[in-house]
């Protein structure tokens, strides 16, 4: 996991030693380069704003095998590798910044401590300051895209602010290689802590306006969960659509098609990519994700994909945990799946369409 290289490196490097951008550190730009929001005033007219959740769970310095510096560095590299890049996207013929106003908030307030000291209330101290940043963005009438590491930084804490703040029914569009939907979080064997193993059940446990029957659940596989827990997502009616669905049925067309299951009768949507989806799949190779690592992984396109396809559908919030740590290739995923996001939308713009009301689309 040593391979990535230091700032000094990376801001001589090839695509990115002519260019000038903001950046909310020494060696951390914003995302895109576009324009830092320091307090909710500045959200003011914003259609999308970027914030990092540098959060890893549990006790002591290593998660999954793999040192929590690696983790707790995605948002500020992801940040780092979009740098490359302009907001043009050839693909699409868009420059993202003239259709949609984007902004880079910053780093949700996490208390470092959190991330090594398990303990329940520095867990949700934690959330409770991801909460705060999200619920300022959506407040302001804007979709946040949260680059998180961990639950329930990157996951329930985003979910949580968008289900207190919808007119109607919340649907779901979650990839994962795993559930998630234990009713207690192994690490801190606490019920009030939504983690890593648990964060899908207590969103469901806990807000009335989720129902099962509007969450999409998309890339598992394997033989890692728990029968009951798969079966009762199932039975209560959970599109799962599992990655041998997707290779030997649907294929990537199909499985896009399946996403308006969880628009329909919903007031807003709310995204979840867990990164570990990837497996060895994607751009490098599976080992990067220690323990999390299983075959059958989805494919940095098939990811992208229904990233745009989210984008032109329209949605309340994005958020990511279990970036693969350690590698360019893999943070520019993460660029990728934003920006391709974010095209998505600006076409909805384009159209007269809003961001984040999700009618089911023709």
């Amino acid at each position: 996991m040593s391979g990535y290289p230091e700032w000094d490196e990376f801001r001589n490097s090839h695509f990115v030693r002519h260019k000038f951008y903001p950046r909310l550190a020494e060696d951390m730009p914003t995302f895109l380069g576009v324009p830092q929001a320091h307090s909710p005033a500045d959200l003011k007219g914003v259609d999308v704003a970027i914030i990092g959740a540098p959060f890893a769970a549990g006790w002591g310095t290593q998660y999954a095998g793999v040192d929590k510096s690696q983790w707790l560095a995605g948002p500020k590299r992801v940040r780092q590798q979009s740098i490359r890049y302009g907001t043009y996207v050839q693909d699409f013929d868009i420059d993202l910044t003239e259709v949609l106003k984007i902004v880079d908030y910053g780093d949700a307030d996490i208390p470092a401590e959190a991330s090594i000291v398990a303990t329940p209330a520095n867990i949700l101290a934690a959330q409770a300051a991801v909460e705060k940043k999200v619920g300022e963005v959506l407040d302001a009438g804007a979709v946040p895209i949260v680059i998180g590491q961990n639950s329930p930084c990157g996951s329930y804490a985003i979910a949580k602010a968008i289900a207190e703040r919808a007119a109607g029914k919340v649907g779901v569009v979650s990839l994962d290689t795993h559930w998630d939907a234990a009713p207690l979080d192994r690490a801190s064997m606490d019920p009030l802590i939504a983690g890593a193993a648990s964060w899908k059940h207590k969103l469901y446990e806990w807000h009335s306006n989720l129902s099962i029957p509007h969450l999409v659940e998309i890339g598992e596989r394997g033989m890692l969960e728990d029968k009951n827990v798969v079966r009762r997502f199932v039975r209560e009616g959970a599109h799962f659509v599992p990655m041998w669905k997707v290779r030997s049925e649907l294929g990537i067309e199909g499985l896009c098609k399946l996403l308006d299951r969880a628009y329909d009768g919903t007031s807003d949507l709310y995204a979840h990519f867990d990164m570990d989806v990837l497996g060895g799949a994607g751009p490098t190779g599976g080992d990067i994700l220690g323990e999390l690592a299983e075959p059958i992984g989805m494919s940095d396109y098939e990811v992208i994909r229904i990233a745009h396809e989210l984008g032109l559908r329209g949605l309340s919030g994005l958020s990511f945990i279990c970036i693969p740590p350690g590698s360019p290739i893999i943070y520019r995923v993460i660029v990728y799946v934003i920006t391709y996001l974010l095209a998505g939308l600006a076409k909805r713009r384009i159209k007269g369409d809003g961001l984040r009301q999700s009618p089911k689309t023709a």
